[in-house]
């Protein structure tokens, strides 16, 4: 037989090598399908781990999956919270988006020894990751309070963040963005430029029970729950946008790549022709406070091609003028057809 040209390192490939031998005939043509996966697996293990993400999730995106489907309120796909950690003196942030506004104001929480605890304005790509998850179970689970002993470990771990604990422990990070949304309210303010105004004011989560463990493997004496607010659930209902959670976790660690998505997903749902976005429009949309303008149109190009690695066939055009979109079938934003709802 033939000597193979790769090292077969892997338990399952080296299983499928052995039993391969049994049948002398299909050796050669088997161990090279074999060592073709070795080096699949090789090329994706020397990747940087961003790139790795996204080959992985392109493989997905073309059959997604209805097990993948996630859900975050439509609000954030146009109005995002803030990239980075706000100065510690800033306890309000506000985005305008065409005629539409979102205003957050931090809060605080009491400690278990009864202290208040200052908590910053949420930030960054985990206070997005932990919104999706909470909508993404108030939708399935059908009900504002959400049991998420059971499920927050699990769902760091499904973003692709280890869950170990401590305060520089991705778990302590996540839940630091989760006390954040419990302690924020918002504002949410729709114009039309002729005299008209509606402002609804939000406390995302009504009530929080947290008995979370630091510790992954130890599992809490008590529920842990999170509420949503009557106003902040039936919004949801109303206006939840699916997303793809193997898409997701391709870019959980950029927050301007996961509003990029949001906000594609967005736009293509409410697309009847195509649409072209200025440059402006772009920047005030995702440029953020501190990005220099003349450096945003290379940085959304970059943002924008790595997204479309993942979505192959999304149909986007860059030019001098903006960005050109055009409606396209949800399967183009890696969704499955069959959508559950939340009643």
């Amino acid at each position: 037989m033939a000597e193979l040209d790769i090292d077969i390192r892997d338990a399952d490939l080296l299983a499928e090598l052995e039993a391969a031998r049994k049948t002398p005939g299909l050796f050669p043509l088997a161990s090279k399908v074999i060592a073709n996966k070795q080096r699949a697996r090789d090329r994706l293990a020397a990747m940087h781990p961003g790139e790795r993400r996204r080959v992985e999730a392109a493989a997905t995106s073309a059959n997604p999956k209805l097990a993948d489907l996630r859900h975050i309120h439509s609000v954030l796909a146009l109005c995002g919270l803030p990239y980075e950690r706000l100065p510690s003196t800033q306890r309000d942030f506000e985005r305008k988006q065409g005629n539409m506004a979102l205003d957050v104001t931090a809060g605080f929480l009491r400690d278990p020894q009864g202290n208040a605890v200052l908590q910053p304005v949420p930030f960054g790509p985990k206070a997005r990751l932990v919104l999706m998850h909470l909508c993404s179970q108030a939708v399935t689970q059908k009900s504002p309070t959400i049991e998420i002993a059971e499920s927050f470990t699990g769902f760091v771990r499904d973003m692709g963040f280890s869950d170990s604990g401590g305060k520089r422990g991705p778990l302590h990070a996540f839940k630091e963005q989760l006390n954040a949304l419990a302690a924020c309210t918002m504002r949410i303010t729709v114009w039309n430029g002729h005299g008209g105004m509606r402002t609804r004011n939000i406390t995302p989560i009504e009530e929080m029970s947290l008995w979370l463990s630091n510790d992954p493997n130890q599992r809490s004496l008590w529920s842990s729950t999170v509420t949503f607010s009557p106003a902040m659930y039936e919004s949801l209902k109303r206006h939840a946008l699916p997303l793809n959670a193997q898409v997701i976790r391709a870019f959980s660690a950029s927050a301007r790549k996961l509003d990029l998505y949001f906000w594609l997903g967005w736009r293509m749902h409410n697309l009847s022709r195509p649409l072209t976005l200025s440059w402006q429009s772009l920047y005030e949309q995702f440029g953020g406070a501190n990005r220099n303008p003349r450096d945003f149109k290379r940085h959304f190009k970059d943002d924008l091609r790595e997204v479309k690695e993942v979505l192959t066939r999304l149909p986007t055009q860059l030019s001098e003028h903006g960005l050109m979109i055009s409606p396209a079938d949800p399967s183009v934003l890696a969704l499955p057809n069959r959508r559950p709802t939340t009643r």
